[in-house]
Formats: structure tokens, C-alpha cells, sequence
């Protein structure tokens, strides 16, 4: 019995030490690195509730194509975040930036886009879902020291009332004593400007001064205070009818179809628009894709 306890003892200990080594050392940063060669996207992974704790970054193996070339009617918004980019990039001063605005009209494919456009300079992307923002420090501290610059972007972000992430975004944004590092820009994408749901009754905190001034509530202020951290707000906005026959024309021409076809499916075009409730860009690229697919292009 003696030896079957020694041994089970030893058993234990080999276990033990395994986890040690697998923890992080004290005041070593819990998210593991990547391969930083296997790609230019990342994904931030957290398994909650795990034994070992922290998350790690995925190496994306198949990174979306799309080129700034293959959007269209949103060239305004384009050449401001490109500018943007530009100037984090070649390392001068740039801001964080929240694109937002009506759905399917190219937030999430024009920062794909940018990527692709800069990755050969340095540009690389981190996507976080926003139930890992809590991990937001660790990610930042984690390629402070790296010689790339990273785009940390989180897709059609919102918060609901009292969401962990919703304070560690706004803290890495400004508000942290501890200074972000100047090789990260956040980049978010949101369907809300204020990023948190607004209700009817929240415009009776507003305070009406006796010059006629208007003032928000707490509540407000408190709502605002996170989208205003983004130095750069880009909107996007529906298209028009003829925007979207546009952007059909344009994928269908990346799908190879002639261009005496692509004016004959200008009526599909818009029957598909109608069906779905929506001339989105999304809502074109979904039609080139069915109309190509049918007609061999």
C-alpha cells in the first residue's frame, strides 16, 4: 500500500509541474504569441473557465482578399481611413477609429481592405469579439515590443448595460494611467454611434437652461463618453438605387460576366434588392455571386 501511495504521489507531482510550466510566470503576460510569420490576421481566442486561464492568438490560414479597388460608392470614407493608416503606419500620430452606419454597406471589408493594402509594410490585424474585450490590456501589452503595427478590430460592436468589455475597451482607449502602446490602433464597426442602446426615457435626464443651452444627463454623458473616445468617427449611409446597380455591375465584372449581361441583370438586380428589403453592398455581392453562379460566369 506504502508503495502504491509513493507512487501515486510522484504521479501527482510530474502532473503539477507539467501545469506549472504551462502557467505564466509571474508578472508574465497570460495571452500566448503566435507564429507572427504564419500570417498578417490574427484571432483572439479565450477558452473561459479553462484550468490554464489566458487566451492566445489564432493565425488566420485564408485572409479575405478583398482589395480597395473592389469597393465602391464609399470613396470618401475610404480616403479618410486611409489616411488614417497611412500616417500609423510610417509611424507618425494616428487615431483609433469607429466606423458606423447603415448595415452591408463595406465597414468590415474597407479595414479588411486596408490590411491588405499595408500588410507588406508592417500592417497586421488582431480581431477580438467583444466578450473578450476584458483581455484588451494583456493583447496590448503582448505586442507593445513587437516591430509591427496592429490594427485590434472588433466587428459590429454594441454593448448591452453593464458588459465587462464595454469599461476595458474605454480604459485602453483613453482613460488608463498606463500609456498604449503607439503600435496599436483600436478599429471598431458598429451599427450604433454610441455603441450601447438608447431608450425614450433617457431624454428626460436631458437639463434645459434658462439661456436655451440643452444639456445630456448622466446617463447620456455616460452612453457618449465611449464613442467619443474614437478620435475618428467614418459613416457609412444607404445607397441609392443607382449605387447599388453600381456595386452589382462591379462584382459581376469580378465574376467574369460580360458587360451585355451585366446590363440585362440590372432587373434581377433590383427584384433581389427588393426581396431581401435592402440595396446594401452586402445585398449586391450576393446577387452577383447567385447570378454569376447561374449564368456561368
Amino acid at each position: 500500500m506504502n508503495e502504491d501511495f509513493q507512487r501515486l504521489l510522484k504521479q501527482a507531482d510530474a502532473l503539477l509541474a507539467r501545469i506549472d510550466a504551462m502557467l505564466p510566470g509571474p508578472g508574465a503576460c497570460p495571452v500566448r504569441a503566435p507564429d507572427w510569420a504564419a500570417s498578417t490576421a490574427f484571432r483572439y481566442r479565450r477558452r473561459s473557465g479553462s484550468l490554464l486561464g489566458g487566451g492566445w492568438l489564432e493565425p488566420v490560414r485564408h485572409v479575405a482578399t478583398i482589395r480597395l479597388g473592389d469597393l465602391k460608392e464609399v470613396e470618401p470614407q475610404k480616403e479618410r481611413l486611409l489616411r488614417n493608416a497611412e500616417q500609423f503606419v510610417a509611424g507618425r500620430p494616428a487615431n483609433n477609429v469607429l466606423l458606423t452606419g447603415a448595415r452591408g454597406t463595406g465597414k468590415s471589408s474597407l479595414v479588411k481592405a486596408c490590411l491588405n493594402e499595408f500588410a507588406s509594410r508592417g500592417l497586421r490585424l488582431i480581431e477580438v469579439d467583444k466578450a473578450d474585450l476584458v483581455d484588451l490590456h494583456d493583447l496590448v501589452d503582448l505586442v507593445a515590443e513587437r516591430p509591427e503595427r496592429f490594427l485590434v478590430f472588433c466587428d459590429d460592436l454594441s454593448f448591452d448595460e453593464g458588459e465587462a468589455g464595454y469599461k476595458a475597451l474605454k480604459s485602453v482607449l483613453d482613460g488608463s494611467v498606463a500609456q498604449t502602446s503607439d503600435n496599436v490602433l483600436i478599429v471598431a464597426t458598429s451599427n450604433r454611434r454610441h455603441l450601447l442602446p438608447e431608450y425614450m426615457k433617457e431624454n428626460l435626464s436631458y437639463r434645459h437652461t434658462e439661456d436655451g443651452e440643452v444639456h445630456p444627463g448622466e446617463v447620456v454623458e455616460e452612453k457618449i463618453s465611449l464613442s467619443e473616445r474614437f478620435g475618428l468617427w467614418i459613416s457609412f449611409y444607404p445607397f441609392s438605387q443607382e449605387e447599388y446597380l453600381a456595386i452589382v455591375a462591379q462584382w459581376l465584372r469580378a465574376f467574369g460576366v460580360g458587360e451585355s449581361a451585366i446590363a440585362a441583370a440590372r432587373p434581377e438586380a433590383l427584384v433581389w434588392a427588393l426581396e431581401r428589403g435592402s440595396r446594401s453592398g452586402r445585398v449586391a455581392w450576393q446577387f452577383a455571386r447567385d447570378y454569376a453562379g447561374r449564368h456561368g460566369g
